[in-house]
């Protein structure tokens, strides 16, 4: 059963007059939040489309770079936005609760958060508008503006890149400290890892992009260290 078909399932059970927060409610046990994650990376990326100040974009589009939508499915990753964007819920509330849904796994809410940059980005540009929404969004989620800054460098091409954040280390770290947090770093790339997390096998390229950010800071600190 493809995460779309599961998607649609949960949508069935709303009653009238209900949003996507009561989706995000009954979603708690581990086996749907593959699909609470995809639910919340739709509903706060529909919320940040106008952030940019344009309604151009092709939401269908953006929504590729994240996951793997055939075109069976693409209407109910639209009927996700649709009604994110229709919801009187504001991005906040989405954000609150996505927060307590994975509040027990900080790894989660960062896959989360590395979606929503494909998504700012899928357009080629990165506008103040969307950095002030994801900045907010990273508050709720409790990361610190040093964390918010290591997931913006893997996207937005001219942002400033400290390797040692990359990893996760302090600059005086020890080689086999380094080393150690690189492979950690690596194996959390996994897809198996990240399947294991709540991520659907329908977005697992969001190892790639990290990866490689994981992976050419390693170098980096190599480097720098002769």
């Amino acid at each position: 059963m493809s995460i779309w078909t599961r998607i649609s399932q949960a949508l069935s059970t709303l009653a009238g007059g209900e949003g996507l927060s009561a989706v995000f409610e009954r979603l708690r046990t581990p086996p749907e939040r593959s699909v609470a994650f995809t639910i919340g990376v739709i509903a706060l990326g529909a919320k940040m489309a106008k952030a940019d100040g344009r309604v151009t974009r092709d939401e269908v589009s953006a929504f590729r770079e994240v996951f793997h939508i055939a075109p069976a499915d693409e209407a109910s990753a639209a009927r996700v936005y649709n009604m994110a964007r229709e919801d009187v819920a504001g991005f906040e509330d989405y954000a609150r609760r996505i927060k307590a849904l994975f509040t027990s796994n900080e790894a989660q809410l960062c896959d989360l958060m590395e979606g929503l940059f494909y998504i700012a980005l899928a357009d080629g540009t990165y506008h103040p508008g969307e950095d002030d929404y994801l900045r907010r969004v990273a508050s709720i989620f409790g990361f610190d503006e040093r964390r918010f800054l290591r997931i913006r460098a893997e996207f937005v091409p001219d942002a400033e890149r400290d390797p040692f954040d990359v990893l996760g280390v302090a600059h005086d770290a020890s080689e086999a400290e380094i080393r150690a947090a690189w492979k950690a770093a690596v194996r959390e790339c996994h897809p198996d890892r990240m399947i294991a997390r709540g991520v659907p096998e329908e977005a697992l390229r969001l190892a790639e992009r990290r990866l490689v950010a994981i992976n050419r800071a390693w170098e980096q600190i190599l480097d720098r260290r002769g």
